[in-house]
């Protein structure tokens, strides 16, 4: 492995990089130390991401947000495996080792591109509502919402997980290794234990009170009542039993056997707020090939996970509103910040209302993305000021459409992977059990999801329906955001992020960072973030994105610093491969 401070203008096209790029955001001074040991390689990666190098490499390619789990990656791939190889052995080690994020009890979503065809693949492993569910799920006895917390500690907000499906599907289309040997790695550590990392032991000391709300969760999480801490060695004799399930009867232990069956047990014995998951729920689930969603910035295709995901329409929207602005003058600048605020601000505007599950609402996502309606939309971004007002637009649409806005809440968590293979295959995936800790309720020594949460909890807004309501087998929108970006049919760009709902402004910042700014990938990842969805402007706390504060104020934006925690995981490809990872979290990007 190789290290290298190099640009990329020649394979992306971009601009030089401007004057006023930001400060780098500092790694996490305590994400280092439990990880000392770490082989000479991915030390070395650690070290690069310290000093804001991008990892550079000839033939693969794998960043995560473990260096366990790219270790369980890089050995895939270092012996001939495809990166979809690699991406089962990742996510079963995150599944472990990062077990807040993402999981066997989640959902993921997976865009894929296949260098013997030239095809972009999406596969939707999004969990599903239980047969059972009804639009009132989440409502008191008055039909009000709940309270957030109220609705996703227990089983209710549990959804069907598709990420074990995903995973056996990934393998079956494009993997040459073992099954059964993907699994092993983290079977094995799991047996043994592993070193609980400081990102780890800080989020269980902050949720230890909605942990200990369930027994099994509780006894792992909080030994003798009290949070893990640094350091400590956490085993896991539950997660390596149902790994060993899951390498001997692939996904139907899941959908159908003994793993599956804790599942239901848990979701609906989950005291004092049982779901209504059940076994035909696991027994009908599918993995669902959908067409990507491509969208043109600047000569590249972005191409990304559409409905029931909102991110690639989002993203796509962001960037073919400012297409045609020039953003040269750089992350710091108010003026740029007002056009990539406000550009955000309409792209979420049409998200609130037409974005949804397309199995159960037409979704006009031709008609969000048709570059007519979106330079007319970008006439709003012609002034010196915030807008006043955003409203969704009226994108062309072959159905009649009475929708109303949608207010559901997503909170940050998730975890992203970007895998490069020798054979040029490239895989980028986000994958969640949507808030940290997800319901607090475990099966099988792993997490499940509250990812039915995503749906909005009220079904109508004045005898409107909402299109992302809760509705028997559907998927609940998301905003993840695994993308691949091409230039002339080839891909030049992995990238991804965690983060909620705030996934689309990280992912379209760094694709700007890159094609715009002219950055590497590691400095696009350690750009101060500014996002505004809804109105407010959210300024990442400490960083010298908080300089833009008073002149974005000045132009009538309300502003908030805050702490904004991506886990952006970006792979370059060109003439070699160039890796970079978020320092706000203990990611690593490693290759050969």
């Amino acid at each position: 492995m190789r290290f290298a401070l190099v640009g990329l203008a020649l394979c992306l096209g971009s601009a030089a990089a401007p004057q006023q790029v930001a400060d780098s955001v500092a790694p996490e001074a305590s994400g280092t130390g439990v990880f000392a040991d770490l082989p000479a390689g991915l030390a070395a990666s650690a070290e690069a991401k310290a000093q804001g190098r991008p990892v550079a490499a000839d033939n693969w390619m794998v960043a995560a947000a473990n260096p366990h789990a790219v270790q369980a990656g890089a050995d895939v791939l270092a012996a001939g495996g495809t990166a979809a190889d690699a991406l089962v052995a990742v996510q079963a080690m995150l599944g472990l080792v990062e077990p807040q994020s993402s999981g066997l009890g989640g959902g993921a979503f997976l865009v894929w591109y296949d260098a013997d065809t030239g095809a972009v693949t999406t596969l939707d492993g999004r969990e599903t509502a239980p047969l059972a569910a009804t639009p009132q799920l989440f409502q008191d006895e008055t039909g009000a919402p709940l309270k957030f917390f109220d609705a996703v500690v227990g089983g209710r907000s549990v959804g069907t997980p598709g990420t074990p499906a995903l995973m056996a599907d990934v393998h079956a289309r494009w993997g040459n290794r073992d099954w059964a040997s993907l699994l092993a790695p983290a079977q094995q550590l799991a047996q043994d234990g592993f070193a609980v990392s400081p990102r780890l032991a800080k989020l269980v000391a902050g949720d230890a009170a909605r942990l200990a709300t369930s027994p099994d969760t509780a006894a792992y999480f909080l030994p003798e009542g009290a949070p893990i801490t640094v350091g400590t060695t956490l085993r896991n004799p539950a997660y390596a039993q149902t790994l060993a399930a899951f390498a001997d009867q692939g996904a139907a232990a899941f959908y159908g056997g003994a793993v599956g069956k804790q599942i239901i047990a848990a979701v609906q014995g989950a005291t004092g707020n049982p779901g209504v998951l059940s076994e035909m729920d696991l027994a009908i689930y599918q993995v669902k090939e959908r067409a990507a969603v491509c969208a043109p910035y600047r000569g590249h295709e972005v191409c990304g996970m559409g409905p029931p995901s909102s991110g690639a329409v989002a993203v796509g929207q962001i960037l073919g509103l400012l297409e045609g602005s020039d953003l040269s003058a750089g992350p710091l600048d108010p003026e740029v910040r007002r056009l990539m605020g406000d550009a955000g601000r309409l792209a979420f505007a049409d998200r609130g209302r037409y974005l949804a599950d397309s199995d159960y609402m037409p979704v006009p996502v031709q008609g969000l993305l048709e570059p007519g309606y979106l330079a007319e939309r970008a006439t709003l971004l012609g002034g010196a000021a915030a807008l006043t007002e955003v409203a969704p637009g009226n994108p062309a649409f072959d159905h009649a459409l009475n929708r109303a806005d949608d207010a559901s809440i997503e909170l940050p968590s998730t975890s992203h992977v970007s895998i490069v293979d020798s054979y040029g295959n490239v895989a980028s995936m986000t994958t969640t059990i949507e808030n940290g800790f997800g319901s607090r309720v475990m099966a099988g020594g792993f997490l499940l999801n509250n990812e039915l949460t995503d749906f909005s909890f009220r079904s109508h807004r004045d005898g409107v329906p909402i299109a992302n309501r809760v509705e028997p087998g559907k998927r609940p929108r998301s905003s993840m955001a695994p993308t691949i970006v091409l230039k002339d049919g080839k891909p030049v760009l992995a990238v991804g992020s965690p983060g909620g709902s705030r996934i689309i402004g990280y992912v379209a910042q760094a694709i700007i960072g890159v094609i715009d700014w002219g950055l590497d990938v590691q400095q696009a990842v350690m750009v101060p973030h500014a996002v505004n969805r809804f109105g407010t402007y959210d300024l990442e706390a400490g960083t010298q994105a908080e300089t833009l504060a008073a002149p974005l104020e000045a132009m009538g934006f309300e502003v908030n610093a805050r702490g904004l925690t991506s886990g952006l995981h970006l792979i370059a490809i060109g003439d070699d491969l160039q890796g970079g990872a978020d320092p706000r979290r203990e990611g690593i990007a490693y290759g050969e």
